[in-house]
């Protein structure tokens, strides 16, 4: 197989999860044959500095031509004075916009080993494994917004705005994604308060009949949020909004210990987009303490989601769960009496133990 990646390394610890990500494919292109081309562009503020735009034209057209793309993080506070529109954000947004990247899915699972630095009781986290699909192309994000001064008071404002078009398409994605699961889909709302949100749940309601085998529930937003801390179990799909979806997988990555373990995938009409959920944190940069698995993850999801390769990312899964069994830590995941390492020594441990994997295959009751 042969497949070009655009790697976006952004800013902060950007470059240093991509580059995590980027020995995985390589060593899944390695060892399973295939011709993985990787190119690395500039966005956010990096390409600030070096061409004045967030998102430059070269680089929108580079992913436009590509397999996949693979994104760090964007964003810090040497660019927080830029107004909005010109700041690294923008040019994650602008990028969305031109790949017509609508869906937006981010796994939320608890990793054995790591079960104990969750917050919640272990009778509460249970087998903690859902997605959150999240509608990336509307809403609040990228609707009207604007500034006023009047009788010298400043005054601004977002639109959230959907069309029904918009809410069907995220949702009969929603939707087949439970159906592959366990046939249960959560829509989240604010319907007693929102006008937007009443037609979301209107038109879901309305393409929950095309899907009879799959149990529709809907949510208030703030209902969610407190649910996914008592009891999370209760949740397979859950199906949000722009914004809510932002929130609440921030909300819960933390049910799982740390935001640096969570990977996302987005897709649309173009290639589809990976990238860890977390920032750039920028306190974090040099180091060496940033938490690769987010990216590692995504990598696994890129492999298994838009080229077909369930082997290879299986393989690298079940490589991170025996380095993680291991006792290997970043100091975010880090637990008392185990000893955190580097990013960067945590990804070599990785690699060393993917082929160690292949050596030993039938030991480890694992096929190639």
């Amino acid at each position: 197989m042969k497949k070009n990646i655009v790697l976006l390394p952004g800013d902060g610890i950007g470059p240093e999860v991509t580059r995590a990500a980027a020995t995985v494919l390589r060593e899944c292109g390695q060892e399973f044959t295939h011709q993985f081309e990787i190119h690395e562009y500039l966005i956010g503020g990096a390409a600030i500095d070096t061409t004045g735009t967030p998102l430059p034209n070269e680089t929108l057209d580079a992913c436009r031509k590509a397999d996949a793309v693979f994104l760090g993080a964007v964003g810090g506070a040497k660019w927080d004075s830029l107004p909005v529109g010109k700041r690294p954000e923008s040019g994650l947004l602008a990028l969305r916009q031109g790949l017509g990247l609508y869906v937006n899915v981010r796994p939320v699972k608890v990793w054995e080993p790591l079960r104990g630095i969750s917050p919640l009781k272990p009778e509460r986290l249970g087998d903690l494994d859902l997605e959150i699909v999240r509608e990336l192309a509307g809403g609040m994000y990228f609707g009207e917004r604007g500034n006023s001064t009047e009788q010298g008071r400043e005054r601004s404002w977002d639109t959230e705005s959907y069309s029904t078009p918009e809410i069907e398409r995220i949702a009969t994605f929603a939707f087949s994604r439970a159906e592959a699961r366990s046939r249960r889909l959560c829509s989240v709302d604010k319907a007693n308060v929102l006008a937007s949100s009443q037609l979301w749940r209107r038109t879901v309601s309305a393409m929950g009949t095309v899907y009879p085998y799959v149990k529709l529930e809907h949510m208030y937003v703030d209902n969610a949020a407190m649910q996914l801390t008592l009891r999370p179990t209760q949740f397979d799909v859950i199906l949000s909004t722009n914004m809510f979806g932002d929130i609440l997988s921030d909300a819960a990555a933390a049910l799982v210990g740390s935001i640096g373990l969570i990977p996302s995938a987005s897709f649309g009409t173009s290639a589809s987009l990976f990238e860890p959920i977390h920032g750039s944190a920028p306190s974090l940069v040099g180091t060496d303490s940033a938490n690769p698995i987010g990216s590692v993850l995504s990598a696994t999801m890129m492999l298994r989601d838009a080229f077909g390769l369930s082997l290879e990312a299986e393989w690298v899964e079940q490589s991170l769960l025996r380095v993680l069994g291991a006792g290997y830590r970043t100091a975010d995941i880090a637990q008392p009496g185990v000893r955190a390492v580097g990013g960067s020594v945590f990804t070599e441990t990785l690699r060393e133990e993917m082929l160690r994997t292949l050596e030993h295959a039938e030991r480890y009751g694992w096929g190639v």
